[in-house]
């Protein structure tokens, strides 16, 4: 019967028997130290018997074997234990020296990235790399419950419509048996649609943007939680987001604090409501403190995003902050104008350690208000098939609602202390790269 890594320490005395890939080799003292990986951690085996060191001449990390030995306790190994009068079986030999190599840690250097994507099918058996997905992992595990706690249902929406409706990004064209169609950039018009249904629903989906951005933050395709709410108010949805970031972090550390401490990471310090700062506010404070005045602009810069949150931090005790009140002159046409000052938009921004992670506005519920914005800020006909379907959605009764769209891998990347949402990205797809 097979023992993981992980349950060594149940065993101490026993023989047991493992398998897993070869991680490393090394000499010391006329004894070869190998580990072993598997899925619970890594495993050191003792090799005394120089026939069964021999098994090893010419195999590569990688190689996948079979060990049968004797439980040690052993607190300098990996999980306090290792296997003594050990015996091996070569079940996958490797015999092609590997890349890269995957027992130390592996650069995250910009000039680097591209070395450790062209071998990500080999860098993730890094047991570090393996933290952030981990991580990524706990992350949709956290969301889901979160969402669950409070009455949610899960839904899956298409991600092949027949045009682009929402406007604002480009999207991806392809044939589909003759006809256009296009991949979605977020699952907008369904979510809303589906607060008709069950009030309260979310997906976990991916996001595909045509964006012609080589930075830091963008990427072509990502993963976005998407969650709306019915019957609620915008005070109601901030307290929402604030509740759900904090659950998530909560979660991510009692699973993996230690592991992150490799990546020198800190647990984030975050208020039990975030507080908030209007757009003016922003500009105003990062005005002040700099040379450049941005209090005439209608959006946030990068770097007023990375300022307003060391401020936040240093200031207001928090590492994430809602910005609020934008201009409603950007707004999108399913957004709801501010009732007191329809010049500003129902609309918040989440930011997380220097970058937006969320944006949670407030939707036009009423119908009439609804098919005018259409018409009059998106330039959109209610009888076009993009628009009629979601239109049916209003016409026959939606509450007060609003939601989020909420970046998976800006949140990792955030909780990590990466600094490229690509390096917290399986297999990063951008401008440039669509392999591996």
């Amino acid at each position: 019967m097979r023992v993981l890594s992980s349950e060594l320490n149940d065993h101490t005395g026993k023989t047991v028997h493992i398998q897993g890939w070869l991680h490393k080799k090394r000499l010391l003292g006329g004894l070869t130290f190998i580990n072993i990986r598997d899925r619970g951690g890594l495993v050191q085996v003792v090799l005394s018997d120089k026939q069964e060191v021999e098994k090893l001449r010419g195999l590569q990390i990688g190689t996948v074997l079979a060990v049968d030995g004797k439980v040690k306790a052993e607190p300098r190994a990996p999980g306090g234990a290792e296997l003594h009068e050990a015996k091996l079986e070569v079940l996958v030999p490797v015999e092609a020296e590997p890349p890269i190599e995957i027992d130390k840690p592996l650069s995250h250097k910009p000039d680097n990235l591209d070395t450790l994507f062209d071998n990500r099918v080999i860098g993730l058996r890094n047991l570090q790399e393996q933290t952030i997905f981990k991580v990524q992992a706990k992350v949709l595990e956290a969301a889901r419950e979160y969402f669950i706690q409070n009455g949610f249902t899960e839904m899956n929406t298409p991600k092949l419509l027949a045009e682009a409706t929402e406007g604002g990004a480009e999207v991806f064209k392809l044939d589909y048996f003759g006809k256009e169609a296009t991949l979605a950039q977020s699952a907008q018009f369904y979510k809303q649609m589906m607060v008709g249904v069950f009030e309260r629903v979310f997906e976990t989906n991916p996001t595909y943007r045509a964006e012609p951005s080589a930075t830091t933050r963008h990427m072509t395709e990502y993963i976005t939680i998407d969650a709306e709410m019915g019957f609620v108010k915008f005070e109601e949805l901030l307290t929402f987001a604030s509740g759900f970031l904090n659950h998530i972090v909560d979660r991510v550390w009692e699973a993996y604090g230690d592991d992150l401490k490799k990546w020198n990471a800190q647990k984030p310090v975050l208020t039990k409501d975030f507080p908030r700062l209007t757009m003016k506010e922003v500009h105003e404070l990062y005005s002040k403190a700099s040379d450049t005045d941005t209090t005439a602009e209608e959006d946030l810069r990068p770097e007023e995003e990375r300022w307003i949150s060391e401020y936040a931090k240093k200031n207001l005790g928090s590492e994430a902050v809602f910005v609020t009140e934008w201009p409603a002159a950007s707004m999108k046409f399913y957004h709801r104008k501010n009732a007191d000052n329809p010049k500003l938009a129902d609309r918040s921004d989440l930011l997380f350690r220097g970058i937006e992670i969320a944006t949670i506005p407030m939707r036009e519920n009423r119908y009439d208000a609804l098919v005018d914005q259409l018409k009059t800020i998106a330039k959109g006909d209610p009888e076009h098939p993009g628009f009629k379907y979601y239109l049916q959605a209003f016409k026959y009764g939606l509450p007060e609602h609003g939601g989020f769209g909420w970046g998976l891998e800006r949140t990792v990347e955030k909780l990590v202390g990466l600094n490229n949402v690509k390096e917290a990205t399986l297999f990063p797809r951008d401008i440039n790269r669509l392999t591996p």
